[in-house]
């Protein structure tokens, strides 16, 4: 299965700078159970009606259970999640 999750972060936040934060954070959850592989994409657009950053992430139900579960998934919301405007979670195959 394939998990997106698409950002869009507050207009005056500097998530650039996070990027490499984002990437170790994320990168964590490769140690959990059914978790395959983990991108990271930054838009390369800097119109407004984009999005700023895409989580692309391999794993099968488990390992989206795992992570939906687990303390990596926690801290993003607890760090960035105030900083997101608005975000868009799309699964499939």
């Amino acid at each position: 299965m394939n998990h997106y999750i698409i950002v869009k972060f507050l207009e005056d936040y500097d998530y650039i700078s996070k990027i490499e934060e984002i990437k170790e954070l994320f990168n964590e959850s490769l140690a959990l159970a059914g978790v395959e592989k983990i991108e990271i994409f930054k838009s390369n657009s800097k119109l407004t009606n984009r999005y700023d950053l895409m989580i692309k992430m391999y794993l099968t139900t488990e390992g989206l259970k795992a992570f939906d579960n687990s303390w990596i998934h926690a801290k993003w919301k607890e760090e960035y999640g105030k900083y997101i405007q608005n975000k868009t979670i799309f699964d499939c195959d």
